[in-house]
């Protein structure tokens, strides 16, 4: 939804719908391009219940029933928006250090949470509404925490975080407050606040909180007939 590639969220749709980035496919990929470009600008400016099939086909410059044919409702059309950005090259930053990393990924979650229009949030809001969007939302979320899951990778491989550090766990620990005061609280903006969300998790992270537990001792074999 920004210029720039976000992190592991709905964030990066309007790089991989739009017509520059659309897969091989002629025609039907320019539509597609098109149609998926409409749907966060009539998101953007109008949110979920301005939302309908007409508006982004006339803004897609397209035929309503080549809407309705191949996306059937608002839903389908949302579910796509989401499953399109799976579909980018987005990875995690790698600053070199654990906190570094996470306090790069939270800035770009914060960028994208308070770019305008907020497509981003719509997004998210819409999801409640739409069990397609959902659905497509949960998967993209399993995308991002996935691709993200090398940095805690690193941040082990360098000694920073102790073996079995549960990446999901530590991932959400450190993103979790962004979305806590964007979305739930709307407080206002905090620069710092990507930064000390991330330094919270590090730190924790560091002490051992997201370890799993240690693999358990195989029971020594049986001795054999003297």
């Amino acid at each position: 939804m920004t210029s720039d590639p976000p992190g592991p969220g709905p964030q990066t749709v309007r790089q991989t719908s739009a017509p520059t980035r659309r897969r091989p496919g002629g025609r039907t990929a320019r539509i597609r391009g098109q149609v998926l470009e409409a749907v966060l600008a009539e998101l953007g400016e109008h949110g979920y219940d301005g939302l309908t099939v007409d508006a982004v086909a006339a803004r897609a410059q397209v035929h309503r029933t080549t809407v309705y044919r191949r996306w059937g409702d608002v839903g389908g059309l949302l579910a796509d928006v989401l499953d399109a950005a799976s579909a980018d090259a987005w990875q995690p930053p790698d600053t070199g250090s654990l906190e570094g990393d996470l306090t790069a990924l939270n800035q770009e979650i914060q960028d994208a949470m308070l770019a305008q229009p907020p497509v981003m949030a719509a997004l998210i809001a819409a999801s409640f509404r739409s069990e397609q969007a959902a659905e497509a939302q949960r998967r993209l979320w399993d995308d991002r925490y996935a691709r993200c899951e090398i940095t805690v990778d690193r941040a082990v491989r360098r000694g920073e975080l102790p073996p079995r550090t549960d990446a999901r766990r530590l991932l959400i620990a450190a993103t979790a407050p962004l979305y806590h005061h964007l979305v739930l609280l709307h407080t206002p903006h905090d620069p710092d606040l990507p930064r000390q969300a991330a330094r919270t998790a590090a730190l924790a992270a560091t002490a051992g909180a997201f370890a799993g537990p240690a693999p358990e001792p195989r029971p020594a074999p049986e001795p054999g007939p003297a």
